[in-house]
């Protein structure tokens, strides 16, 4: 059975990322952190940030906390350092922004899906990738010194995502690659959990890819290079794969189907847990985990980060029924849709509370 890590029932966290404190205004830049910390100014900048944004999370009374991902520039995409915080580390990824492979011959202006991809960019793979510093031990380090609770470390953007956006002069398509870059990944969570990290979530939404190529056999080989990703790491693992998060918007239209259409190829990987958004389409598929494995547990997604409307416990607490209508709540964690930095701090830090107080009214109707 999945590893616990609080006692709590219906334990809450946040997907990964949190806005900017605006006085934190240095950016890596393709540095390495080892490189840019040299910097008093900036060290000191990242550890009162990343301190700020866990005080935050502990003073909004989650159960579980994450760094904030105060790593990420403010890139393309509002998340576009998601992706771009790993290709400037990996060796084998050129460091310019180049027009989204799959934008190139459209006029990429010619939808909101065409423009927001153009706006996130391409990569050249101009060769072997190969471990670099992407000191994501460091990173947690800094973060384990500030927080009192549990913490789960983002790991990602994972192999298959940085496959998706990519221009291929060494590697011949994203499968090959993807396979190049799992020991990558598997090396920085074995460093993890020799640290002390105890909850690992692996950010990849390449899950989706197969919706793309209209090729079932890809959902095989997705599978398998994810768990080659996280053989061998002796934490709890998550997976979570969004749906779609580009300023704020889902790209419905590039996401035509929805979780019941991917979830079931992938309930033979070894991992934990789920991860999922499903408050921003107001928990309309919750039935698509009617399905999930008992040996699984979900973080759903309940409250919806793409708006800045601010839930109510009662409006949260709502959604959490509806999941564990069709989930047991001992299987079930609770969680934001998607990262929170494009939003403002003080309605990411509201929205955060309204999930703590959403989930006590549940805990204490079912005991």
């Amino acid at each position: 059975m999945p590893k616990k890590i609080v006692d709590t029932i219906l334990p809450t966290t946040m997907v990964g990322s949190y806005p900017r404190p605006h006085w934190y205004t240095q950016q890596l830049l393709g540095r390495d952190v080892r490189v840019a910390f040299k910097e008093v100014r900036h060290e000191e900048a990242y550890h009162d940030a990343t301190h700020a944004v866990i005080s935050d999370q502990e003073e909004a009374g989650l159960d579980i906390v994450t760094d904030g991902q105060m790593s990420y520039d403010d890139y393309v995409g509002v998340i576009g350092s998601f992706c771009w915080y790993m290709y400037e580390r990996i060796p084998g990824f050129d460091p310019a922004k180049e027009e989204h492979p799959a934008v190139v011959g459209q006029d990429p202006h010619g939808s909101v899906g065409m423009t927001l991809l153009s706006d996130w960019g391409g990569v050249i793979n101009s060769g072997p990738v190969e471990r670099g510093p992407i000191r994501l031990t460091d990173l947690y380090r800094i973060a384990k010194r500030y927080a009192t609770r549990p913490m789960k470390v983002s790991v990602g953007a994972g192999p298959v995502n940085l496959a998706w956006h990519v221009y291929y002069q060494h590697y011949k398509d994203p499968k090959e690659l993807s396979y190049a870059l799992a020991p990558i990944f598997n090396a920085e969570m074995k460093e993890l959990v020799e640290a002390g990290a105890t909850f690992l979530q692996l950010e990849d939404l390449g899950a989706w890819l197969p919706l793309f190529t209209d090729d079932e056999n890809d959902y095989e080989w997705i599978a398998d290079v994810v768990t080659q990703s996280i053989d061998g790491v002796d934490a709890k693992i998550a997976w979570h794969f969004c749906y779609g998060n580009a300023w704020g918007n889902r790209l419905a239209d590039l996401f035509p189907a929805g979780y019941e259409a991917v979830l079931p190829h992938f309930y033979d990987v070894p991992i934990d847990q789920f991860v999922l958004d499903f408050a921003n389409r107001d928990m309309v598929d919750i039935a698509a985990l009617e399905s999930l494995p008992e040996d699984k547990e979900v973080a759903i997604g309940v409250l919806d980060i793409r708006t800045s409307m601010i839930e109510s416990p009662e409006q949260v607490a709502d959604r959490i029924r509806k999941v564990i209508e069709v989930v047991p709540a001992e299987r079930v964690y609770l969680t934001t849709d998607c990262g929170m930095k494009p939003l403002s701090r003080m309605v990411a830090k509201m929205k955060l509370k309204a999930l703590a107080e959403g989930a006590q009214i549940v805990r204490e109707e079912v005991g």
